[in-house]
């Protein structure tokens, strides 16, 4: 089972360096298209400034089909009309939400009810932001690519014992191969915040995989990382060879990669089940930021994103 990494990676290839790196280059052909990704019905948001992603990480593998998986990570990406900037905005992966046609659950259910479609569809409905393209990541794609670049670099603040993976991360720098990346963004165990810290490692960990990507000039390892990524990465069939490459023109003016977490107002017990409450009001004051393009003025009021150089 693959838990909380696929958004990261796949945030790194369409995003960031790795993004310029694969769109220069003629490796469009490796990248899998689904058909039917986004969501047809009528009454979807309309479209507002700026271009958004929706990249989840899933238990799905590349041979199996999207019922029934589950959407571990959920991350909605913004990027701003100006180009200059770039918001990953984390979506608990137990947020308690409407989920058309399934009453009120777990977000993640609707990725297991009806793939991407439905899980789009339960987006724009809690947060009124049109998601213009989706991507995820399979579980493989994700250990190949943190190899291919050789690790990636955290900071961890404390010392702590994840004993679902039998792993202690001592505190301070470590560096970690794919195998040791995928358990570092797993837990949440020990964990004081629980997924909501575990949820800040995915942004630790998307943020040093990018900086590595873009940091990284040995030819070998670029073309490993640009194959391991392709051969893995999902995108929706309106996502075409002339999309990305209009995408990593965008994405060399960008000055600021910021972090954010979905406002929350608290853990509880729905039906039996450990859920995430989230905070109905501060969520659209969030959300309402995106559609306008305006999450700079949102942070500064409520100094909402998330640090990345160090995590518990």
């Amino acid at each position: 089972m693959i838990v909380g990494c696929g958004g990261l990676a796949v945030g790194v290839l369409l995003l960031l360096g790795g993004g310029t790196y694969l769109l220069q280059r003629a490796y469009d052909g490796q990248v899998k298209r689904i058909a039917g990704a986004l969501p047809t019905q009528r009454g979807r948001p309309v479209s507002g400034r700026g271009e958004n992603w929706l990249l989840i990480g899933s238990d799905r593998r590349a041979d199996q089909p999207s019922m029934g998986a589950r959407a571990d990570t959920i991350m909605l990406v913004h990027l701003s009309g100006r180009g200059d900037r770039v918001s990953v905005i984390a979506i608990p992966r137990d947020g308690w939400i409407p989920v058309p046609g399934h009453g009120t659950t777990k977000i993640n259910a609707a990725f297991a009810y009806g793939g991407p479609p439905l899980l789009i569809r339960a987006v724009e409905q809690y947060t009124g932001v049109r998601v213009n393209h989706y991507a995820s990541l399979d579980f493989g794609g994700f250990v190949k690519m943190t190899d291919a670049l050789g690790g990636v670099d955290v900071t961890v603040t404390q010392r702590t014992h994840d004993p679902m993976h039998d792993r202690t991360w001592r505190a301070g720098h470590q560096h970690l191969n794919g195998v040791e990346a995928l358990d570092f963004v797993r837990q949440r165990w020990n964990l004081p915040g629980g997924d909501l810290d575990r949820i800040k490692r995915q942004q630790a960990f998307l943020h040093a995989l990018a900086a590595k990507a873009m940091d990284t000039r040995n030819p070998i390892r670029i073309d490993r990382f640009i194959r391991a990524t392709t051969r893995s990465v999902t995108v929706d069939d309106s996502v075409s060879s002339g999309t990305l490459r209009g995408l990593a023109g965008r994405l060399t003016g960008i000055s600021l990669m910021e972090y954010l977490t979905t406002p929350v107002a608290k853990p509880d017990t729905r039906d039996g089940q450990s859920v995430v409450v989230l905070d109905d009001g501060r969520a659209r004051q969030l959300f309402t930021a995106v559609r306008e393009d305006r999450i700079g003025d949102y942070v500064t009021r409520n100094g909402a994103a998330n640090a990345v150089e160090s995590v518990r």
